[in-house]
């Protein structure tokens, strides 16, 4: 089992929370990992948004410490979903 621990920091006059994470990412991290990469991409076109892209900008993250090989698309895709429902329910 993988903890983690995610400290949210919310700014004056900032359009989303910061999220400091205070462990490594993994893929077990799907709802941590979408939050980073909303964060880092606020205006994605989701219609265009491919699993590679989600697995390209995921082991690109400095948090990220995990075998990138250990990725399939059930992974992706969870991390997908997880990314667009916070889009929705933040609008």
């Amino acid at each position: 089992m993988t903890v983690i621990i995610l400290v949210v920091i919310y700014r004056k006059n900032q359009r989303s929370p910061e999220y400091k994470f205070l462990m490594s990412l993994t893929w077990e991290s799907t709802y941590a990992i979408a939050m980073e990469l909303r964060r880092l991409h606020p205006d994605i076109d989701f219609q265009g948004l491919s699993l590679k892209q989600i697995f390209d900008w995921t082991v690109q993250l400095k948090e990220f410490d995990d075998d990138p090989s250990m990725a399939n698309d059930e992974i992706l895709y969870a991390i997908y979903q997880d990314w667009f429902e916070e889009n929705i329910h933040d609008k």
